[in-house]
């Protein structure tokens, strides 16, 4: 292992719900997910994609709020410390990374434009790809 000389923190890798992730490969609905496994982070963040995708952008901003608190919970006893990579390459990340660009999303949709900003500069610090791969580089 390299020691790291800028003083990033390691990166943070969530582990994953196996249960919780064959409901969804399954064919589960996310919201029957997120009644059997409600810390499910990626749950909660597909019924807010969901809701952004049918202008309901309240539930949206409802469920990604969710998303995000849990998907903080499960970073906080995975070790991470506030801040620090949260690389998008580790699937169990995906979670709590869509949770946090669709909170961006459904924040700016409702004129809450500093939670908009605050969550699309914590998404591109935690992960320069996720805010690639979900819409939110800068």
């Amino acid at each position: 292992m390299s020691t790291n000389l800028l003083g990033e923190p390691p990166a943070t890798e969530l582990p994953e719900d196996t249960a919780a992730r064959a409901a969804l490969d399954e064919g589960t609905d996310a919201a029957d997910v997120a009644r059997a496994h409600p810390t499910y982070s990626l749950a909660w963040a597909l019924l807010a994609e969901r809701a952004l995708d049918e202008g309901r952008d309240l539930d949206a901003y409802a469920y990604a709020r969710v998303g995000y608190h849990r998907g903080l919970d499960s970073l906080r006893r995975s070790g991470w410390r506030g801040h620090g990579p949260v690389p998008w390459e580790h699937t169990p990340n995906r979670g709590f990374l869509r949770a946090l660009a669709a909170l961006a999303k459904a924040a700016g949709s409702i004129g809450e434009a500093d939670e908009a900003e605050r969550c699309s500069a914590f998404l591109a610090e935690s992960s320069a790809t996720a805010a690639k791969e979900l819409g939110l580089a800068g």
